[in-house]
């Protein structure tokens, strides 16, 4: 089997490791709102949106960073416990959903309305898989099928009964290929919140895709988390080997006659040279597909940071005026709408390709009927090389301790006032950078921030009075923008990982990477309508 490449290891990890609001309640929270509608304008938010991740998180080896970003499941602009106003923008006609049962692992979360499309219209593919190891089980019922995506859920279970949320050490070891084994499918990211004692793994169809498709896991290691070891006196993991292996076959036919494809041809380059070119636009069932290749000049690659495709993201809105509709995505920044589905494909980055994009709407927020959809790019974020630095001296709030901040950084519209530090050991930092810094002390400084870009693909560095580097850590939980457009932070935190009270008090902490969020963009762009939906005949 050839290699796992870094991208889908990536990818991998997304799925693996996010943390998510409790889905039961979430659904809950959804059915009491059915109906509701949300009035247009930059600061209001769909509660059919992504569930942030509970930490966004950097690795880039001896000089890291990391933003944590916790938004509780989802956020209303108005009070719920009285009656909302008339609207000033129509709610989305939603297409009634067939009243039938859905399974058990897929009843409380989002994917039962998915299920609820898919299921009447043969988009449902049990496989029928049952595999018990040691105790250890896995089973692979329903999948959910259409021409854009695949989903499949993984319930797995541990001797004693308890689900496993966490599947995999060995990553990627799951394939979607034709016959001849060619890859006919990637894996992308699903927004919204999991079942947490379930896998739930979504690809992407390719643009191409055979009438038969072959879906086949070799999974050998289960991750069962870490636990401290007294002997050794430090945390290990600890895996378990087992035998799943499983392979079925999936009829794609009635999925790709349910669909309508519409090929495009619409480009734009920004004033910095971002280049964007809108490929395709897919209808199916379960969602509305945009794709995009997202490609950057000579000058402006030579600016950004090498990881740039990670973090990069696009804001948007979707006008539909026969209905009155405004729908805004603001790419991944905490508390925005999102595309239900997303789709960042690195894989020819490598040789100085394009980034492959697609966002995929969920007809509760873009019904898949909607005609004369016009997209109106609002903004994109990039993390960018430009650098900034402070130097703090911690004497300046030892000595006055009534004054508010002992330092003040600056940059690009951001400001972080920092009035307080402590030190912690090293091994209670939530998700330490992959370094060697492993013993003795952190400083953590205290603070609050206002920031105008997305911040969380940031990178930082402090350096002490030898020039000797330490890895910065950022924690935070950003809330809701204010009325200027600005994420508000009062418990911000500096991790600088090794940097114990013998380092002295007087250092340089230094921002290397900004993840921009540029404005200076025009362009609209009405895209492809249909005559018929071939599920709706």
């Amino acid at each position: 089997m050839k290699p796992i490449s870094r991208d889908e290891d990536r990818l991998w990890e997304e799925h693996l490791y996010r943390e998510e609001p409790d889905s039961d309640f979430t659904l809950k929270v959804m059915q009491k709102l059915d109906g509701v509608s949300i009035e247009s304008g930059e600061e209001e938010h769909s509660f059919v949106k992504k569930s942030m991740r509970a930490h966004w998180m950097r690795r880039t080896g001896i000089v890291a960073a990391a933003v944590v970003i916790l938004a509780g499941g989802a956020w209303f602009a108005f009070d719920h416990t009285t009656e909302p106003a008339q609207p000033l923008v129509n709610a989305v006609d939603r297409l009634p959903l067939p009243n039938i049962p859905v399974p058990e692992a897929l009843k409380y979360s989002y994917f039962a309305d998915d299920y609820k499309r898919l299921k009447p219209l043969g988009l449902v593919v049990n496989p029928n898989i049952y595999i018990n190891d040691q105790g250890y089980t896995l089973k692979i019922e329903d999948v959910l099928v259409d021409r854009s995506h695949m989903v499949m859920t993984m319930q797995q279970t541990t001797p004693d009964g308890l689900g496993l949320s966490r599947l995999l050490s060995e990553l990627g070891r799951i394939h979607v290929t034709d016959e001849e084994g060619r890859q006919v499918a990637t894996l992308a990211r699903d927004t919204r919140t999991k079942d947490p004692l379930t896998e739930r793994l979504l690809f992407q169809f390719h643009d191409e895709i055979p009438d038969q498709v072959i879906v086949r896991g070799e999974l050998r290691n289960l991750n069962m988390g870490s636990y401290y070891n007294y002997e050794k006196k430090s945390y290990e993991n600890r895996d378990v080997t087992v035998d799943w292996s499983f392979q079925f076959k999936i009829d794609m036919t009635q999925a790709k006659s349910l669909a309508v494809e519409n090929s495009m041809d619409n480009t734009y380059t920004t004033p910095e040279g971002l280049k964007f070119d809108m490929t395709q636009l897919v209808r199916t069932p379960n969602g509305t597909r945009l794709d995009l290749n997202v490609s950057l000049d000579d000058e402006l690659r030579a600016k950004v940071d090498e990881d740039w495709a990670n973090y990069m993201s696009i804001i948007y809105h979707l006008e539909i005026p026969e209905t009155n509709e405004y729908r805004i995505f603001n790419g991944i920044r905490p508390d925005s709408r999102q595309a239900k589905f997303r789709l960042q494909d690195l894989s020819e980055l490598k040789n100085g390709g394009r980034l492959k994009l697609s966002e995929t709407w969920d007809p509760a927020l873009v019904t898949v009927d909607a005609k004369n959809i016009r997209f109106v790019l609002d903004g994109y974020t990039l993390p960018v090389k430009e650098e900034k630095s402070v130097e703090v001296d911690l004497e300046k709030r030892r000595k006055d301790k009534n004054f508010y901040a002992f330092a003040q950084f600056e940059q690009l519209g951001d400001e972080i006032l920092f009035y307080d530090f402590e030190y912690e050991p090293v091994m209670e930092s939530y998700d330490p950078p992959k370094i060697d810094v492993k013993k003795g002390y952190s400083l953590v400084l205290k603070g609050s921030g206002t920031f105008l870009n997305a911040f969380m693909g940031d990178r930082w560095v402090a350096l002490d009075a030898s020039g000797k580097e330490y890895p910065v850590e950022v924690i935070g939980y950003p809330d809701q923008p204010n009325n200027n457009g600005e994420y508000v932070e009062d418990d911000l935190q500096l991790k600088i990982r090794g940097f114990d009270e013998e380092k002295g008090t007087k250092f340089t902490l230094k921002r290397e990477v900004v993840d921009r969020e540029y404005r200076d963009v025009n362009w609209e762009v009405d895209l492809p309508s249909y005559s018929s939906l071939p599920w709706l005949k």
